[in-house]
């Protein structure tokens, strides 16, 4: 439930922001009657990003061997590599992106509003499709990483909708760091997924690097609520073998060190008049 709740979360947060932008902003250059479009851009998206996710858990339901085996991986590998991407998208864009919204607004007919709205939430939508499925792989539940998810998204709209009608200045960037690193250590433990279902997939099973790292049989880190709780999130597992644990760490320090190398780049803040009348992500 937890990878759910964090996923959804954060990639609704981003959809969210990106929404009260252009509401906020069409509200205050007058063109308010616009902002209909904005939610056809949005509502299609959503139907797009179910009608995906739907059509992509029937294909993939009922895999069994070496077919489960290597779409696991390569779900795990590209879930891993798209979540990294947009991670660093979003630190280096986040300080413009009000910026860059507003201008288009100012460029946009009607319905290109809707486009731009379509867009946005189609790409946090589908990434979030994506990842939901790479957690319930890992999970022990399906039906606890919907859950999550749900309740993410929930969330996220709340948070969006208190940013648009703030009338005080929100800063979003210990939000946006926290779910940055916890987001890296899913990632980190995708890539000890891909790593280990790769090598069950070419029959790898003798060696140093397939033997266990370590063997918990009793207690919180070996079974029960809290067990899936974190080898959903943070890829905890009670027996890895170490060629799983090896990845887990070649993937998470240097990308942690990369995305804290500069700190002079800022998380996003968002900001919203007395009035409430705009909002953005400077």
């Amino acid at each position: 439930m937890g990878s759910g709740f964090l996923i959804t979360l954060r990639e609704g947060l981003e959809a969210s922001l990106v929404l009260a932008i252009l509401l906020s902003y069409v509200k205050k250059t007058d063109r308010w009657l616009d902002a209909r479009y904005v939610w056809i851009g949005s509502v299609a998206a959503a139907a797009l990003c179910v009608v995906a996710g739907a059509a992509i858990f029937v294909a993939l339901d009922g895999l069994e061997g070496s077919a489960e085996q290597a779409v696991e991986g390569c779900i795990a590998l590209f879930a891993m590599a798209v979540l990294t991407q947009m991670l660093f998208w979003m630190r280096s864009h986040a300080r413009t992106l009000g910026k860059e919204l507003r201008e288009k607004v100012d460029r946009s007919t009607a319905w290109a509003l809707s486009l731009i709205a379509f867009a946005a939430v189609a790409r946090e939508g589908l990434e979030t499709v994506l990842f939901l499925l790479s957690a319930e792989t890992e999970s022990a539940s399906g039906s606890h990483v919907v859950i999550g998810g749900l309740l993410g998204l929930a969330v996220s709209a709340l948070i969006g909708v208190a940013v648009y009608r703030s009338g005080n200045r929100l800063n979003l960037r210990s939000f946006f760091t926290v779910t940055a690193v916890l987001l890296l250590l899913f990632a980190a433990g995708l890539a000890g997924k891909a790593a280990h279902e790769l090598r069950e997939l070419v029959g790898w099973e003798d060696g140093w690097l397939v033997a266990s790292a370590w063997n918990i049989n009793s207690g919180p880190f070996s079974n029960g609520t809290f067990y899936d709780f974190v080898n959903g999130l943070f890829g905890w597992h009670s027996n890895p073998e170490r060629l799983r644990v090896i990845s887990y760490f070649l993937y998470l320090v240097p990308v942690l060190v990369l995305y804290f190398r500069d700190s002079t780049k800022q998380a996003p803040h968002v900001t919203a008049t007395a009035t409430g009348s705009s909002a953005q992500v400077v």
